[in-house]
């Protein structure tokens, strides 16, 4: 599919609208983490703009030391996991399956798959119960 904005190939505008919804939820939940962070550091130890120059995956240790230590592992488990899908949709690369562009991915061990509409889906869900989450943790 092509489009007036550009001559090279795209996926078809409900894969590329999934895509960037799910973008935008992770980077949501991304600013979320960080406000919950500061919330709850007792020691002060973190400042906004430290937090929001950190990569996403820099942010394990803050969670761990603030949010972890007042709930538990389930919103630092549950960002691991959507961090990590993240991470399978943005170092991604774009390939022809069933007739369409679409996107692929690899993981480090050899495995290759296909990010799928439903895989999209599955990623929107599980940010939506992340911000569920940590909406909950923000009102105690």
């Amino acid at each position: 599919m092509y489009e007036d904005y550009s001559r090279q190939s795209l996926p078809p505008k409900k894969y590329r609208e999934l895509l960037g919804s799910a973008i935008c939820v992770f980077n949501s939940n991304n600013a979320f983490i960080i406000e919950n962070i500061l919330r709850s550091d007792d020691d002060k130890k973190y400042n906004w703009y430290e937090l929001i120059d950190k990569v996403s995956g820099k942010l394990t240790e803050p969670i761990k030391e603030t949010i972890t230590k007042k709930s538990g592992e389930e919103i630092a488990s549950l960002f691991d996991e959507v961090f990590k899908m993240r991470n399978r949709i943005i170092h991604s690369f774009q390939v022809t399956h069933n007739d369409e562009q679409i996107l692929a991915t690899k993981y480090k061990d050899g495995q290759q798959i296909i990010v799928t509409e439903e895989y999209l889906y599955e990623f929107i869900k599980k940010n939506e119960q992340l911000s569920d989450l940590l909406e909950e943790f923000r009102q105690r």
